[in-house]
């Protein structure tokens, strides 16, 4: 089973980079973020013809996750503990494999910059209330996957040029102290589990060159429950679609499990 995770930065700018990796890289699930749209905006029809289902949390110009699923799913929308937050940041779904379930869901974390101002405390709270979910999730003991855009560079091997980010909110201490919080609930991080190699990034800016000078940074995470770690094969960055042309800033990374 292939699951992975990609921040498509507009589904409908890169409708045809989407279709086109899920023809090649055909994954069984497919979790998005910064979709940039309402659902009805979502190009449903295209992502039915290439033989996904789509469950959509969106939202008008800006965050906006869905779950793309070759089997049918039973989906929850927005993360608990704060009513009043209308962010479309969390979708989950149940996706039933080979007589079994995953619980996968897509995760679309604030980045909470400047962090002088209430943005950063918003991040931190919604970290918060994310560690209190996934706590409860972990008590159903069975293969769950928390995928997605992070916004969080959790070690200096993390990011090319870490002094360049030391007072940035995606790499704060606390930032990275709640991270490690959440993955010490019991989470495995499948790129870490899977190698220890620095220079492995996620995410180049588009200004400056950063693509080609691989001044990049690791934001994109999925973090696996015991019960999927144990299935755990292999995790791949698919670098070579920040090279298309006019790409997402973020690339897929995409675990496969046994």
């Amino acid at each position: 089973m292939q699951i992975a995770t990609w921040n498509v930065n507009s589904v409908r700018q890169r409708t045809e980079h989407l279709l086109r990796y899920l023809r090649e890289a055909s994954p069984d699930v497919l979790c998005l973020q910064e979709l940039k749209c309402v659902d009805e905006a979502f190009p449903w029809q295209e992502i039915e013809a290439a033989g996904y289902n789509a469950a959509v949390h969106g939202q008008k110009g800006f965050n906006g996750v869905a779950i793309l699923s070759k089997a049918p799913i039973e989906v929850t929308r927005g993360l608990p503990g704060d009513p009043a937050d209308e962010h479309a940041r969390y979708i989950e779904a149940i996706v039933p494999h080979d007589g079994g379930a995953v619980r996968v869901a897509s995760i679309y974390l604030p980045n909470g910059n400047p962090p002088d101002t209430d943005k950063y405390a918003y991040k931190l709270a919604w970290m918060d209330r994310l560690i209190a979910h996934a706590k409860t999730l972990l008590t159903l003991e069975e293969p769950l996957i928390l995928a997605g855009d992070y916004n969080v560079i959790p070690a200096a091997r993390d990011c090319a040029d870490p002094a360049a980010w030391i007072n940035d909110a995606l790499f704060l201490p606390q930032t990275r102290a709640r991270f490690r919080t959440l993955v010490n609930l019991g989470l495995t991080d499948a790129l870490r589990a899977t190698t220890d190699d620095a220079g492995l990034y996620t995410f180049w800016d588009y200004q400056a060159g950063a693509w080609q000078r691989n001044k990049g940074i690791c934001i994109d995470h999925l973090l696996l429950s015991p019960q999927a770690a144990d299935r755990l094969v292999k995790t791949t960055i698919d670098k070579a679609l920040r090279g298309d042309d006019k790409p997402s800033d973020h690339v897929p990374v995409r675990i496969e499990l046994a």
